[in-house]
């Protein structure tokens, strides 16, 4: 990226980028958006940060946490003096530091998954929260990418990791879920007029099929790692023999055989 060139992730984040610009992609920002903002209401701390901004759309507004980052995934972001630049699966912050992470899509589109939540899992302080929207593999949008349609360029490009996998993944990693959102029923149409004219299956999907909406939020908590004491060897009592008396040691003193004379 020093060499100015455009690197893979850059191109794949640039692209979902303009994806989420069309009628589709901004109507999913919306009602993302306005989820998080029923989640984030309810966390407190000092440190809130944001890894990757799609759709250059503010999801933090609704955080009561002072201090909000928004940590970009492009190197071009990082232009002006108060951009923040990474990569989630190398987060440049200290270990226990931050209170809350949100991931907005960036399981789907990373080269390691894996690595991105121990990274989160490291950064984390224990009791912190960490909140993933992610694509649903199992919804009417999956339709959609069986069929070929646009499967080469974002967000179908990505590879759709259920919530219960993410449930497991982050489990593994000393976290427990806490809460599962699905949202968003109305097919992937490119035209806002059409979408108008789409409300019955957000009807349909919210009542008939509510784990099937082709987005979700997930909410997780870092469980605080408990020690278990051991017993030091010198506190164990000496057994006894029968009568009371002590068992002798195991070293004992031979005594001096008696001169022959």
């Amino acid at each position: 990226m020093g060499d100015g060139r455009e690197s893979d992730d850059e191109r794949i984040w640039r692209r979902l980028h303009a994806w989420f610009r069309l009628p589709a992609g901004q109507l999913l920002l919306e009602q993302e958006r306005a989820q998080l903002g029923q989640v984030l209401t309810d966390l407190f701390g000092y440190h809130l940060l944001q890894v990757g901004c799609p759709g250059d759309v503010e999801m933090l507004k609704a955080s009561r946490i002072r201090h909000s980052m928004v940590m970009s995934l492009e190197a071009r972001a990082a232009r002006g003096d108060a951009a923040l630049c990474g990569e989630a699966a190398a987060l440049p912050f200290a270990g226990e530091s931050l209170d809350v992470i949100l991931l907005p899509h960036v399981l789907e589109f990373a080269q390691d998954p894996h690595q991105v939540l121990r990274e989160v899992e490291r950064s984390l302080i224990p009791e912190g929260h960490l909140i993933i929207t992610a694509f649903n593999p199992w919804s009417l949008w999956t339709f959609w990418r069986w069929l070929g349609w646009r499967r080469s360029s974002p967000p179908w490009s990505g590879r759709f990791h259920s919530p219960s996998r993410v449930q497991d993944w982050l489990g593994l990693l000393g976290f427990d879920t806490l809460q599962v959102r699905s949202f968003v029923y109305y097919p992937p149409v490119r035209h806002g007029a059409l979408l108008r004219h789409l409300q019955l299956f957000e009807y349909l999907g919210r009542r008939c099929q509510p784990f099937l909406g082709a987005a979700y939020l997930l909410v997780a908590r870092k469980r605080v790692a408990t020690l278990t004491p051991l017993v030091p060897r010198w506190r164990l009592r000496h057994r006894l023999l029968p009568g009371g008396m002590p068992e002798p040691s195991a070293r004992r003193d031979r005594a001096p055989r008696p001169e022959q004379g």
